[in-house]
């Protein structure tokens, strides 16, 4: 008899749940697409006792994913612990140096130690397989390593995170504040109770950063990604792009330029009749640009139980296929070093919105300002602060005028610096939101 494909599975939350129900589900299924039977051979996580809403409890256990992959039976790791550092990390080294295969969804170890890991991997001829730690279940690393491997990419840009997406399709449809919708989504499940990571841009910037690595054969450099959140994005920023034409989303972009590589993360506002404009709620997008392929743009869920477990699922089935291989695009010892390109050089147009104090001149010196740096002004569009609050009449005389310009392309150092001495002059109450405009 053949003997089964082994799973050590350390990690026994939301993903681990669901991988353990796809296994159980589908394994004949399964066993006919490798040709031996699956099973999960050994488990592991924090509190052995712990309800999880799925019966571990017929598997031998260990107690610590380091035990598991230095004693346990097994022919794939499969790492769900999460963390940079400490015990995922502890224990992938571990198996690998077995030369176990392993499969992991954690984009924070692999955006910090992936070069390190993927060596590992390679000199002791195991897979390292990570498709569920970028995008839930869009199959966006398999796209890069293989379909479109044979083109020279020159920009990956999507969205990355979907409990932002979530919460910016939220302010636009309901109109209500951040810190309305943040607290929703927590209640629903969306947001965690921590939930920084997410709408400060952390978990996108790691997944940019695995990207960045597989599109342009170049070292991982999470410390290089330029990190914006969401927490300063208002209703009236919402709604003062929906009357120009845009949506506001979180976008992780990274593109190659004469400079080096650009890798950023940050509010943008983008065509909403545009495809990317209209993904909405918790889904992902990753978009390609290559040069024989043009743009490619794949949209699907990029997170929760199902998802996230299929991607594993389907990496533990390409262990048993061609694995031990290039971990990236490019083996790891051959990946290029990271070059950065300056941010402050980067070019296009950008939404400015600034509360200018109602008196006389103060249009003309915000322009003649612009107008120094090289900047040129698409459109001035002026708003009342009780216009924020759903009234219509004008604002008493002596208020701040909420005020929206949009530029042409420029540069980010001309915006950055303008604004400087805009502030210097003492012509705006508070500080200028500025979000750029994303050319897609």
């Amino acid at each position: 008899m053949t003997e089964p494909l082994k799973i050590g599975l350390a990690g026994l939350g939301t993903v681990g749940r669901g991988v353990a129900r796809i296994i159980e589900n589908n394994g004949s299924e399964i066993a006919r697409k490798i040709g031996r039977p699956i099973e999960i051979a050994a488990v592991t996580a924090r509190d052995r006792n712990k309800d999880r809403g799925y019966d571990f409890s017929p598997f031998p256990w260990f107690e610590t994913p380091a035990e598991l992959a230095e004693k346990a039976d097994y022919d794939v790791f499969v790492e769900l612990v999460g963390g940079e550092e400490g015990a995922a990390l502890e224990a992938t080294r571990i198996a690998l140096k077995r030369g176990k295969h392993v499969v992991t969804a954690n984009k924070a170890m692999l955006a910090l130690h992936g070069q390190e890991l993927a060596l590992l991997a390679e000199q002791n001829k195991a897979g390292l397989l990570f498709e569920a730690a970028v995008a839930g279940g869009i199959p966006i690393v398999k796209s890069l390593k293989e379909s479109l491997s044979g083109n020279r990419i020159e920009r990956i840009y999507g969205i990355l995170n979907g409990t932002c997406n979530y919460m910016l399709t939220r302010m636009q449809n309901e109109g209500k504040d951040f810190a309305e919708i943040l607290k929703a989504a927590q209640e629903e499940g969306y947001a965690e109770a921590d939930p920084s990571f997410d709408i400060g841009g952390i978990d996108a910037a790691h997944k940019l950063a695995l990207l960045t690595t597989l599109g342009f054969g170049t070292v991982t450099s999470f410390d290089d990604v330029y990190v914006e959140g969401i927490e300063n994005i208002t209703p009236e920023d919402i709604r003062a792009s929906d009357e120009l034409g845009y949506r506001i989303k979180l976008l992780g972009v990274a593109v190659k330029t004469e400079d080096g590589i650009e890798q950023r993360v940050h509010p943008a506002l983008v065509p909403k009749d545009s495809a990317i404009g209209e993904v909405s709620g918790v889904t992902n997008c990753v978009c390609v640009d290559g040069d024989f392929i043009g743009s490619v743009m794949l949209i699907g869920p990029g997170a929760g139980e199902g998802a996230t477990a299929s991607s594993v699922v389907g990496d533990i089935i390409d262990t048993t296929r061609q694995c031990g291989d290039a971990v990236f695009t490019l083996p790891a010892s051959e990946l290029a070093p990271y070059n950065r390109a300056p941010l402050r050089a980067h070019e296009g147009g950008y939404y400015v919105r600034l509360q200018l104090h109602d008196r006389p001149g103060t249009f003309a010196a915000i322009a003649t300002r612009m107008a120094e740096y090289g900047i040129s002004l698409e459109s001035i569009v002026q708003r009342h602060s009780d216009h924020i609050a759903g009234d219509s009449s004008k604002g008493s005389e002596g208020d701040p005028a909420q005020v929206v310009i949009i530029t042409y392309q420029t540069t980010e150092q001309a915006v950055s610096e303008a604004l400087r001495e805009i502030e210097k002059d003492g012509h705006i109450a508070g500080q200028p939101n500025m979000i750029r405009i994303e050319r897609l």
